[in-house]
């Protein structure tokens, strides 16, 4: 494997990552400013990560809602010169003011290069995953 190979796929997993312990500050750092998110839980298109950031806010403070765990498997990361397509399967557990949930989805994760050779998210998308 490359150097960029292994770097990216580092750069996905630090997100994951993020995401699974809850470092919501870590998490939202790892997508560019311009980033966009495809939800099949949200009915549009959110066009930045601040819109995406105070969506979870909303989540949070209406909902109670709160990453527990998240798992990621069936994992393949395409390099495609400075984009890099990230493909795998989540089981997350949430938590919400309704109790403790397991949600099964899929998800693409898009990075670019950055100047630094640092790889960033510009885009999200999640799906439920099929029964």
């Amino acid at each position: 494997m490359s150097n960029d190979h292994d770097t990216a796929l580092a750069a996905a997993d630090a997100l994951i990552a993020a995401f699974a312990e809850g470092r919501t500050d870590d998490y939202f750092a790892a997508f560019a400013p311009d980033a966009t998110f495809v939800f099949h839980t949200t009915g549009r298109r959110l066009e930045s990560t601040q819109e995406y950031r105070e969506l979870w806010q909303q989540w949070s403070d209406e909902d109670g809602f709160r990453v527990l765990a998240c798992e990621s498997a069936d994992r393949r990361l395409q390099l495609l010169g400075d984009t890099a397509v990230f493909t795998h399967s989540v089981t997350t557990r949430v938590t919400t003011t309704a109790g403790e949930d397991v949600l099964h989805e899929r998800e693409t994760i898009v990075l670019r290069r950055t100047a630094g050779d640092d790889w960033q998210a510009v885009h999200e998308h999640l799906s439920a995953a099929p029964e």
